[in-house]
């Protein structure tokens, strides 16, 4: 199984093959779990002080937002699943 990384921008990566989900953070659903997340200590805040525009959950059950939209996301995560069937 290869690591493929996927830049969530600012530099930051994080593997895709731990990927859940990606959503918008606007629903009160995935308010409680940034908020849920925060409490447990597993919530990487990735926006560098700028509004979080993706919410990235993980396997793992950590939560990175991202300042990116979460198309933007997807399009890297399709793209780096498309280079490696490629190579």
């Amino acid at each position: 199984m290869d690591i493929q990384l996927i830049n969530i921008g600012f530099g930051n990566i994080v593997s895709a093959n731990r990927i859940i989900s990606i959503v918008s953070p606007e629903s009160a659903p995935i308010k409680r779990i940034i908020t849920d997340a925060r409490e447990r200590g597993q919530l990487v805040d990735a926006t560098y002080g700028r509004r979080t525009r993706a919410v990235i959950i993980t396997d793992s059950s950590h939560v990175v937002l991202s300042a990116i939209q979460p198309e933007t996301i997807a399009h890297r995560f399709v793209g780096s699943k498309e280079s490696s069937v490629n190579n």
